[in-house]
């Protein structure tokens, strides 16, 4: 599975994002990281014999699709928001924004 954000740029994102109550980019993370397990585990089951490759095969296929759509939606999202792209860092604005509400 091609991954374009790695296990520490998604938790640098979650760790921001809950630490300034705006869950939304962190949840798009979450199902990231989710699809990522879902993947492993059936790449695991798809070599035993004992079970239905084509099955497995199928999930895998549906969790790699659908890690790309996330992965375009999290880029969208951080853009949206302003995030810098190169360091992953919330924007400024963005934190004073979730300072106010709380």
């Amino acid at each position: 599975m091609k991954e374009q954000y790695d296990p520490s740029q998604i938790s640098k994102i979650i760790d921001q994002s809950l630490a300034y109550q705006c869950a939304c980019p962190a949840q798009v993370c979450r199902a990231i990281f989710e699809l990522r397990d879902l993947y492993r585990y059936q790449m695991e089951c798809i070599n035993d014999s004992h079970n239905d490759a084509l099955v497995h095969q199928a999930i895998a296929d549906a969790a790699v699709k659908s890690h790309v759509v996330m992965e375009e939606c999290l880029t969208q999202v951080l853009e949206i928001e302003g995030w810098d792209i190169a360091t992953l860092a919330m924007p400024p604005q963005l934190k004073a924004k979730q300072r106010r509400a709380l």
